[in-house]
């Protein structure tokens, strides 16, 4: 009898088993075509011509294999949350249904861990890899071929290894306690490679915490892009719209006149590549226009003020819930975010709202990761790494791979730091050092409030503080002028009084 239980409970641990490897396999092959889709919509197209011969194709068609897998990672990174929410819910409305017994806590869990192990896998040994790749050429008096680079590529891979487990072992002997600074080299997998990822993940919470305040900001700019403002919020459209046309039209006149007769380039006059400049740009302003006008009076008058509102609403929300856990935090009630010992899913809500509560916060978690990538690339700084569509080029694809791995791998553990939700975190993601030190957490609760608030603030106010500005300006302008003018007057009677007071002496 207890062969048989033994029997069962072995096959039951088998197709789980099998059933969790479907179904990982099932969402890589969906995300990684995704990922393939998008890296092909940003890449240069002209990558495939400038390789000659089979060797270049082969080692950026490997290059693109690895960049896709990076991203497809990174997006699954940032679904885990809400993944595990879903779940969570689910399970709790539907106990006993049978569709819905696959969705158990083992999967999640496992799901978490196969993130953190390819997320480590692609930071450390396949972007490098893709990037010394594309610029290997093969040792100096070795045969050339796709071998010789994967050779070269391979041995300064492991030098760079080596190099950064190296400064990883003195980091950890001078600032870990006296159990981690006896570790030796050798315990790379079990030690510095998750001691690694704790410090790349503990970057990618500051940069994060940094870039997020200011995406908040640009977010409402890039809507109003996106969404065509309201018919009082532009001027005169339709008058633009006839000067845009009349402009355009007088410019194709002068580049005719260009081509038809040959002359000498006068002052004051503009050459024809300038022409053929200005024509392009009066044609991009006419089709924007033109998209304009084509739009719906409802779509130009409701939507935009709604998606700005909406904006402003999960801003807001995404502030007093940070506060929140600020204050929860520092009194006692809510403990520290270290990961869970034991996660088991469908025992209680996540959220006070119960399911609405639990949607509310998948939305601010993909609002603070949307939030984040265009802070990111609306920094000065990293500008020029923002992707640009069909013009792309790889080593800007592997950099931007890079950094979406980077946030996307810190969005769980920032979302719980802040208190965006209160899903634990489960594995390898919550058995970081740095998450139960209290200082470190409430600090980045603090600066992450403060930079929010000043970023909208100074958003909301810029019109205004220009004005005032302005306005002081042209008073003290009119102040100076005035008090020179007077100067002046009283310069011009003096010199007056002083010649009348002469002649009647003489």
């Amino acid at each position: 009898m207890s062969e048989d239980v033994d029997v069962d409970i072995r096959e039951q641990v088998f197709h789980n088993a099998v059933r969790e490897y479907i179904i990982f396999l099932l969402l890589f092959i969906l995300l990684y075509l995704c990922s393939y889709v998008t890296v092909c919509h940003y890449k240069k197209k002209s990558d495939d011509e400038i390789y000659s011969g089979d060797e270049d194709a082969i080692v950026y068609r490997i290059a693109l294999w690895l960049c896709t897998f990076t991203l497809s990672v990174s997006a699954g990174a940032i679904l885990l949350l809400p993944i595990s929410i879903i779940s969570n819910e689910v399970l709790l409305l539907y106990p006993k249904s049978y569709y819905v017994k696959w969705l158990n806590s083992s999967l999640i869990i496992a799901l978490w861990n196969n993130i953190f192990l390819v997320s480590n896998l692609a930071l450390f040994i396949f972007m490098p890899f893709a990037y010394l790749f594309t610029e290997s050429e093969g040792f100096v008096g070795s045969k050339k071929g796709v071998w010789a680079r994967v050779y070269e590529t391979l041995i300064v891979l492991f030098l760079m290894a080596m190099f950064v487990f190296g400064l990883a072992w003195v980091a950890s002997a001078i600032f870990d306690d006296d159990t981690h600074s006896k570790q030796t080299l050798f315990d790379i997998w079990t030690f510095y490679l998750p001691y690694l990822y704790s410090c790349v993940s503990f970057l990618g919470v500051i940069v994060l915490m940094l870039c997020t305040p200011n995406g908040f900001a640009h977010m409402f700019t890039v809507m109003g892009q996106l969404i065509k403002k309201p018919n009082f919020l532009s001027q005169n459209e339709e008058d633009e719209w006839l000067t845009v046309q009349l402009k355009g039209e007088s410019l194709r006149r002068r580049i005719n006149n260009k081509h038809m007769v040959s002359q000498p380039i006068a002052n004051g006059q503009y050459s024809l590549e300038e022409l053929n400049k200005m024509l392009k740009e009066n044609q991009e302003t006419k089709e924007d226009l033109e998209k304009r006008r084509k739009v719906s009076p409802w779509r130009r008058n409701c939507v935009y003020p709604l998606v700005m509102l909406l904006l402003l609403f999960l801003t807001v929300l995404c502030v007093l819930m940070v506060a929140h856990n600020f204050f929860e935090l520092l009194v006692g009630i809510k403990a520290l975010p270290v990961g869970a010992k034991e996660t088991v899913l469908g025992i209680a809500s996540l959220s006070a709202l119960g399911s609405i509560g639990a949607v509310l916060e998948i939305v601010l978690i993909l609002y603070v990761m949307m939030a984040s990538v265009v802070g990111f690339y609306s920094l000065s700084i990293f500008h020029g790494l923002k992707p640009i569509p069909q013009d792309t080029s790889m080593v800007k694809v592997i950099g931007n791979c890079i950094v979406l791995l980077i946030l996307s791998s810190a969005l769980p553990v920032m979302s719980r730091t802040l208190g965006l939700t209160n899903f634990d975190l489960i594995g390898n993601f919550g058995s970081m050092d740095w998450l139960g030190n209290f200082y470190i957490i409430m600090l980045c609760n603090i600066i992450f409030a403060g930079l929010t608030i000043l970023c909208l603030t100074t958003k909301f106010t810029a019109t205004v503080r220009s004005e005032i500005y302005e306005r002081l300006a042209t008073a003290f302008q009119n102040w100076i002028s005035g008090l020179r003018s007077r100067d002046s007057r009283s310069y011009s009677l003096n010199i007056s009084t002083t010649m009348n007071g002469g002649l009647k002496e003489d």
